[in-house]
Order: C-alpha cells, then sequence, then structure tokens
C-alpha cells in the first residue's frame, strides 16, 4: 500500500515536532537553577529546613527556591497520612511549619525571606 504524499509529509512534520519539543525539554532540565549556589550554602552551613507536605506555608518557602529546592536539607515531619509528626521532628521540638534551625540553634519560624536566610547563615544571595 502507497501512503499518499501529504500522509508522508505530515509524519515527517509530526517526527521533527516530537523530536524537537523532546530536545528542548532535555535542556530546560539540565540548567542549574538561580539558586543552586545558595541553596548548596544553606545546607553545607547546617541549614535545616523542618516542614510538611500539607503545609500550605512550606510549599511558598519551597517555591521561593525554584528547582534549587532539591539543595536544601529538607526534613518532612509528617506521616503519610497527614495526622501525625514523625519522631525526628518531635525530638528537635518542632511545633509549627516551616521550621528552620541553624547551626548555632538558633530558629526562625514561619515563611522566611531569602535575604534573611543568607544574613542567618552568611550565604552570598545572588
Amino acid at each position: 500500500m502507497l501512503l499518499s504524499k501529504n500522509v508522508i509529509i505530515t509524519i515527517i512534520a509530526s517526527t521533527v515536532l516530537i523530536v524537537g519539543a523532546s530536545v528542548l525539554l532535555v535542556r530546560s532540565g539540565n540548567t542549574p537553577g538561580k539558586y543552586d549556589d545558595f541553596a548548596k550554602c544553606l545546607t553545607e552551613k547546617g541549614a535545616e529546613f523542618y516542614g510538611a507536605f500539607w503545609c500550605p506555608h512550606c510549599r511558598n518557602q519551597k517555591s521561593l527556591f525554584g528547582k534549587s529546592v532539591e539543595y536544601i536539607n529538607y526534613i518532612e515531619c509528617s506521616t503519610p497520612d497527614g495526622n501525625s509528626q514523625l519522631s525526628q521532628c518531635t525530638e528537635k521540638g518542632i511545633e509549627g511549619y516551616p521550621t528552620w534551625i541553624f547551626a548555632d540553634g538558633s530558629r526562625e519560624n514561619g515563611e522566611v525571606p531569602l535575604e534573611k536566610l543568607a544574613e542567618k547563615t552568611g550565604c552570598i544571595l545572588q
């Protein structure tokens, strides 16, 4: 069975579009996040971010970092059902989310601006 010229052109065009879109997706996934160095520094300086998956303020805090959030030392405090706190957070005295604990033992509760995190750790925010 012979394919018509229009069908062949459509198949070729679709293939080119799919390959092009795939290349763009792969490339965008490999670019560094805006705050990668800052987030890595926070972790190196001992900053710990305690939160819960169901907490809207924790989501807001994470969103400040964008894709660089992967470098933050994030500790999940909620049980999977969202009804209890994990022992590692209870032992640290975590009473609300988000909570940041720093190497010197000080704490910041609630959504903390990146500038405040930089001030507390000495990390450079660029």
